[in-house]
């Protein structure tokens, strides 16, 4: 059973991205977040992408995001207000990046999945050239 699972959400993962892709907007990293209100880090890897333009894509649990704030390789931050509910499956409104196209290194963001049922999400961020 475990392997049917794996091997769907493999399936997803690989058609959202090309799908994606196509118009325009890539992957760049995700993370699993746990129950309750909490704040966690996205490392984006070694992308050698530059970004316009963010959005956040979350699955497998709903989750109300507060407040994100990007940090680039010359050493700025933008801070990012999302206040909203994302529900399982949606994203988060289009962020513009400050400056143009910017190398992201990282992503720290403030959440909440206290009182949803499953209690986990998976936070997906995704960028635009």
């Amino acid at each position: 059973m475990k392997k049917i699972i794996t091997l769907f959400v493999l399936f997803f993962v690989l058609t959202t991205t090309l799908v994606n892709a196509q118009d325009g907007w890539r992957f760049i990293a995700d993370k699993w977040v746990a129950f309750g209100v909490d704040h966690d880090v996205i490392i984006t890897g070694n992308t050698n992408d530059d970004f316009r333009k963010l959005k956040l894509r979350v699955t497998d649990g709903p989750l109300k995001m507060y407040d994100m704030k990007v940090y680039f390789d010359n050493g700025t931050i933008q801070d990012v207000s999302i206040r909203s509910r994302i529900p399982q499956g949606g994203e988060s409104r289009v962020i513009d990046l400050d400056g143009g196209l910017r190398h992201i290194k990282r992503i720290e963001f403030w959440y909440e999945t206290k009182g949803f049922r499953k209690g986990r999400s998976r936070v997906a961020v995704w960028g635009f050239k």
